[in-house]
């Protein structure tokens, strides 16, 4: 794979990222460690997790760690061949100080991540949620205590609009603190909310590290209509983590197929490829459970969408309405 640069960072990561949300459970923890070994082999250096990933026995303020303590685990002899990412902000308790992008929180937080992780430093630290009770002063001025420190090197945010990163970039320049150089965005085929603030982060340098890129498993081709979910995928397993599978949306699933199949490639590869040929993409995070799942992925980085491809996948799955420019 070619690596591609991570925003302004001048890090450079591979167009896959491996997701780490399913760590504990489904994914035990010698399966997962033997998942990290096989994708760093496969050319991946560049791993995403969060103080809350513990699989899926997450429930909304529970401990969380689990995801972290693998990965640290997973990478304690290959530290210097990732890129390692994780996230502060989400609730991880029921407390009010267990949440939240408070100076507490956040200084609370690094501390315990990077003791998990079994690492001095995190490449990237990245905030989970925005939060409108902490003005956004205090939590960059914490991020950037947190870098200056030597805890992080750099700060990205997650589920954040353009809006939002436009703010936190003016007062990054303003106080001359640490600005984000990255962004974790939901986006899809499917879910494609975030389209046109994809030109803002090209335009200052945003890297952005979609996830939810295969939409919890439907773009994977997996599921068929009028079938019961597969053994062991996330419908099965898991099915209020998948969207509803209806007539609708199997007429949707098998039109991006049926274009898959003219360039005779898998619906992962080809969902994956158009992603990455999204402007700012720098990376997509995919999980996974099987080593064969992330070689389909990584496939992908070397896919090339035909350009008339791109207007017919927008007849499918339009993307959300914007105004035209009425001057021309």
């Amino acid at each position: 794979m070619e690596l591609r640069p991570l925003g302004s960072s001048g890090l450079l990561v591979s167009p896959i990222c491996l997701g780490t949300m399913t760590f504990g459970t489904p994914v035990p923890e010698a399966d997962a460690v033997r998942l990290v070994h096989e994708s760093i082999d496969m050319g991946i250096n560049f791993i995403d997790t969060a103080n809350v990933y513990e699989g899926y026995d997450r429930v909304l303020g529970s401990a969380g760690g689990v995801a972290e303590e693998i990965t640290g685990k997973a990478i304690a002899d290959r530290r210097d061949s990732v890129v390692l990412a994780t996230k502060v902000g989400a609730p991880l308790g029921s407390g009010p100080q267990d949440r939240g992008l408070s100076p507490l929180h956040i200084e609370r937080e690094i501390e315990a991540s990077l003791k998990r992780l079994g690492t001095d430093v995190i490449d990237l630290y990245i905030i989970h949620w925005p939060d409108r009770h902490t003005p956004l002063e205090s939590t960059l001025e914490a991020l950037d205590r947190v870098v200056r420190q030597g805890k992080a090197r750099y700060i990205g945010v997650s589920n954040h609009s353009a809006a939002q990163l436009c703010q936190l970039l003016w007062l990054a320049e303003k106080h001359d603190w640490v600005r984000p150089v990255s962004s974790q965005i939901p986006f899809s085929f499917l879910r494609r909310a975030f389209q046109h603030d994809l030109p803002f982060c090209e335009e200052f340098s945003i890297g952005v590290t979609p996830y939810q890129s295969l939409q919890g498993g439907l773009l994977t081709g997996k599921y068929r209509r009028g079938e019961e979910p597969p053994s062991g995928s996330r419908a099965a397993e898991k099915p209020e983590w998948v969207w509803a599978r209806d007539d609708a949306m199997f007429d949707t699933l098998e039109a991006l197929e049926a274009l898959a199949a003219e360039i005779d490639t898998t619906p992962v590869r080809y969902a994956l490829a158009w992603t990455l040929a999204q402007p700012a993409m720098s990376s997509l995070v995919v999980g996974a459970k099987r080593s064969e799942q992330v070689a389909d992925a990584v496939a992908a980085a070397d896919l090339e969408i035909p350009c008339e491809h791109f207007a017919r996948i927008d007849e499918i799955v339009p993307a959300p309405w914007k105004q035209d420019d009425p001057i021309r």
